[in-house]
């Protein structure tokens, strides 16, 4: 009886990641060296929702003949029986590990370390990323050899794609019966993009053979040592923040007072550092309350308006990364279609506060507005017509402090912080707990009214409770609206801890 098996090869990629264009090279790599191939593809859902699995299985040629037919070859990988997985983004290798694709005594899986988020963990209400660790985890205590690196940055690196730098990485692990000059060969074969192709591959051949540095974490660049800021308001800030705060919560303010120059200017982030103040004064000063209420603090007070989303849009980084994403060439043009629909709430936001009250209360003024935006718009700020309406729109941050929606914020703000002093003075873990409310409110139209509704249910809950509210109960209860958009979870902690708000006695 014949024991030679077929090689069998899985490829999980997303759309635009060139993984139909690695099964043929795979293809071309075993019919050229003396074996029969096939390849199949079964498509996902869509780019990002579900990633398209490419099968590939070689036979040698010889012995097909030698065995008097040709070789019955399978359209679709089989769990625990697969040689090597080919994975284009580190959340595609879990998918392989967890349709047990991936085993320990067999299985090479060669993936790419980076992420590029599923829309389940996009729409979360919470932090709805999946972790990282335990990915990486999983698949090596799965898989017989993994050797995992950021592909896709040593891609963009060499001016190519994915698939060049998974092929040098499989050509790396020498799993397959082929020298690197046949791999070489392969690319030189297609004739297209060959050298940026081949100088990926050679730095994936390299990274597959340097699991010391595959291993490696990059450092964050934030925590690189950074110059001395130009600015000499800057400066004080930075200053202020060494010397009246501990080292302890000094990096999480060091960002906070960033975003917030960034996001309106100096004396913004000196009321930041304000606020925070009266924060390390609670309780002893207590380093988790600072630094939780710092990271919750910047985030409110850079909250999301048609300002900030105008000036983000705007921005020369933008343009160069939009480019960059989509390898624009030199002869190529770019437009980029922003679709807008701001609601009349967002439009009686971006007024002075007397005159949005007024708009937001208005007859026939506020039926005309509506009706205006009752349908969105596209906006080409590829365009000069179109960048210069974004631009002067962004150009109102000058005087945002005098916006309705900046009054509102602000109002929740010291609310909020009143909320947190109060709690300090009953339990300093609870005060914790109330700064990560903050949670809940992000975003802006539907979003953000749906998260600052949950957030004042659980205000409410904390104002009705008092002393006899445990941490770990406004923490399940953060948890649970956090959990869904409509709320029911969150209703039923609140029905379980009995802390539902009483019902209205009628009149």
């Amino acid at each position: 009886m014949n024991s030679v098996q077929p090689i069998k090869i899985a490829i999980l990629a997303m759309g635009g990641e060139g993984g139909g264009v690695l099964a043929d090279w795979i293809v071309d790599l075993g019919e050229s060296n003396g074996y029969i191939a096939q390849t199949t593809s079964v498509p996902g859902v869509a780019q990002r929702t579900g990633a398209t699995i490419y099968y590939v299985e070689m036979y040698p040629r010889e012995q097909a003949e030698r065995d008097g037919g040709h070789p019955v070859l399978a359209l679709m990988p089989l769990p625990g029986d697969v040689d090597v997985v080919l994975a284009s983004e580190l959340m595609e290798a879990g998918r392989a590990v967890q349709r047990g694709l991936v085993t320990p005594d067999r299985t090479t899986l060669v993936a790419s370390t980076h992420r590029v988020y599923s829309i389940a963990e996009k729409i979360a209400l919470g932090d709805g990323r999946a972790d990282s660790k335990n990915l990486l985890a999983h698949a090596q205590s799965a898989a017989r050899r993994f050797v995992r690196f950021d592909m896709a940055q040593v891609a963009e690196d060499n001016g190519s794609v994915i698939s060049a730098v998974l092929f040098g990485a499989l050509a790396g692990t020498g799993v397959l019966p082929f020298s690197r000059a046949q791999f070489e060969s392969t690319i030189e074969r297609g004739g297209v993009g060959v050298k940026a192709s081949l100088r990926a591959f050679e730095a994936g051949f390299t990274q597959a053979n340097a699991p010391a540095a595959a291993d490696a974490t990059p450092v964050a660049a934030a925590l690189r040592p950074a110059g001395t800021p130009r600015d000499p308001e800057v400066r004080s800030l930075l200053a202020r923040i060494a010397k009246d705060f501990p080292p302890a919560a000094q990096p999480v303010l060091v960002e906070g007072a960033r975003r917030l120059v960034d996001y309106q200017d100096p004396d913004y982030a000196g009321l930041y550092l304000d606020r925070l103040a009266r924060i390390q004064q609670l309780s002893g000063g207590e380093v988790q309350l600072l630094t939780e209420t710092a990271r919750h603090l910047a985030l409110w007070m850079s909250y999301e308006d048609t300002v900030r989303v105008a000036e983000l849009k705007t921005r020369a980084s933008r343009f160069e990364r939009v480019s960059s994403e989509v390898h624009v060439q030199q002869d190529q043009l770019l437009d980029i279609n922003e679709y807008m629909h701001p609601r009349l709430q967002e439009i009686c936001d971006t007024l002075p506060a007397g005159l949005g009250r007024w708009l937001a209360s208005s007859g026939w003024p506020r039926r005309l507005v509506e009706r205006a935006t009752r349908k969105g718009r596209v906006v080409t700020t590829s365009s000069l017509g179109g960048f210069l309406l974004l631009y002067t729109l962004a150009g109102l941050k000058r005087w945002r402090r005098g916006s309705l929606r900046f009054q509102a914020e602000n109002q929740r703000i010291e609310t909020w912080l009143d909320r947190i002093a109060a709690a300090a003075a009953l339990n300093p873990q609870l005060a914790t707990e109330v700064a990560q409310c903050q949670r809940l409110v992000k975003g802006y139209g539907d979003t953000h009214e749906r998260g600052l509704r949950n957030y004042e249910t659980l205000m409410d809950a904390v104002q009705r409770a008092g002393a006899r509210l445990a941490p770990a109960s406004l923490r399940e209860l953060r948890d649970a609206a956090l959990a869904d958009e409509g709320g029911q979870q969150l209703r039923a902690a609140l029905e379980r801890l009995s802390l539902h708000a009483p019902l209205k006695q009628a009149a």
